[in-house]
């Protein structure tokens, strides 16, 4: 059965995989991102802006009537260490990477309910799970997403809505471009595990849609987030040490 979708951030990377991993299905995509960003939109939608989800659920209210799947991706890169990440970094990157799930959650929850059916899916990364130094904020804010998912499905299940979180590692996309801060030592190690990564969008995309058809939960869609997350639940002493000496190897190197 056709799905109606949006999908936030769907100009490049994962967004637009995801967009035409759904749109492959013969699901209808109303695909957004920022004025400007390039790719084959739908609709300007600026996560930060109250004023742009109004507009895009007046879209889908005029256009569909309805949505079943909301997926939140749109999200900016960023991290530093905790005395070089500056409080201007840490507001920006919540306001697009939290508050903008926040907000597209807040727009569409009405809809899910009246219609009593829908799926809520969000974009975190295995950030949101395991929590390397040297990306504090960055963590934080996956993990907030993660967060905010769990209550999403628990509050909207009695609607018959479900939510799915998604904490894929690194993989190569262009959201690198949106990296900003002061701690560029940081910011260079990033790149270059980006750059590095053999794991495409289109590859987490095919994952996302597998984990969103089987109503998962929790979707760890590649084998380096599922490692990490399971020597952490496995064995919280050995992934302790991995932390600890990676903090190490930074500060040593970078201090």
């Amino acid at each position: 059965m056709s799905r109606r979708v949006l999908v936030t951030g769907a100009a490049s990377g994962l967004g637009a995989a995801l967009t035409a991993a759904f749109r492959a299905r013969g699901d209808e995509v109303l695909a957004t991102d920022l004025p400007g960003a390039g790719g084959d939109l739908d609709l300007d939608l600026d996560v930060t802006s109250d004023d742009d989800w109004a507009a895009a659920l007046a879209r889908v209210e005029s256009t569909w009537g309805g949505l079943d799947v909301l997926v939140n991706n749109a999200g900016v890169a960023g991290g530093g260490r905790l005395d070089v990440a500056t409080m201007d970094e840490w507001e920006w990157i919540t306001g697009v990477n939290l508050f903008g799930v926040v907000r597209g959650t807040r727009t569409f929850v009405p809809v899910f309910k009246r219609q009593r059916s829908g799926h809520v899916v969000n974009i975190a990364s295995v950030a949101g799970l395991v929590h390397p130094a040297g990306m504090a904020s960055y963590n934080a804010v996956k993990a907030a997403v993660v967060a905010l998912t769990e209550t999403t499905g628990h509050e909207l299940a009695a609607y018959g809505v479900r939510a799915s979180v998604v904490c894929p590692s690194y993989f190569r996309t262009n959201l690198m471009s949106s990296l900003r801060g002061a701690d560029t030592a940081v910011a260079g190690v990033i790149s270059r595990l980006v750059e590095e990564s053999p794991l495409t969008a289109d590859e987490i995309a095919a994952e996302v849609l597998a984990g969103v058809e089987r109503g998962d939960e929790l979707i760890v869609p590649d084998p380096f987030a599922r490692q990490a997350w399971e020597l952490k639940q496995r064995d919280r002493a050995a992934y302790d040490a991995v932390m600890r000496a990676q903090a190490a190897k930074l500060e040593q190197a970078h201090g």
